[in-house]
C-alpha cells in the first residue's frame, strides 16, 4: 500500500480529465481534489472514531505537493511545484474572476 495515495490523485485527475470540455473545468478540478484532500486531513484531526481516521490516513493524500513531495526530489520536485503553483495561480484567477462578475459585494 505504498502508493495508495498516489494512486487516488491519478484516479482522480483522469476522472477530471475525462469529464472536461473545457481548460478552465481543468482547473477547477485540479484545485477541488487539492482542496478536498486538505479539508479531509484537517477533519482527520477532529474525528474520535479510529476506523475513520486509519481509513483517511491510509487513502487520502495530504494535499497534491505532499504526494508531489513524497515521490520526487531534485529538479523534477522543483518543476511539478511550481506547475503546481501556475495552476493554482490560475485557479485563483478564475474565482476571483466569477465572484468580480457577480458583482454581489
Amino acid at each position: 500500500m505504498a502508493y495508495v495515495d498516489l494512486v487516488v490523485l491519478i484516479v482522480l485527475l483522469v476522472f477530471v480529465i475525462i469529464y472536461s470540455k473545457r481548460f478552465q473545468t481543468y482547473i477547477f478540478g485540479f484545485g477541488m481534489i487539492d482542496i478536498l484532500f486538505r479539508i479531509l486531513n484537517i477533519i482527520n484531526g477532529f474525528i474520535p472514531v479510529k476506523e475513520i481516521r486509519t481509513f483517511i490516513d491510509t487513502y487520502v493524500p495530504s494535499s497534491v505537493p505532499g504526494v508531489i513531495n513524497a515521490y520526487t526530489n531534485g529538479i523534477f520536485n522543483t518543476i511539478l511545484i511550481w506547475v503546481y503553483v501556475v495552476i493554482m495561480a490560475i485557479f485563483l484567477y478564475y474565482v476571483i474572476r466569477i465572484f468580480v462578475k457577480r458583482k454581489k459585494f
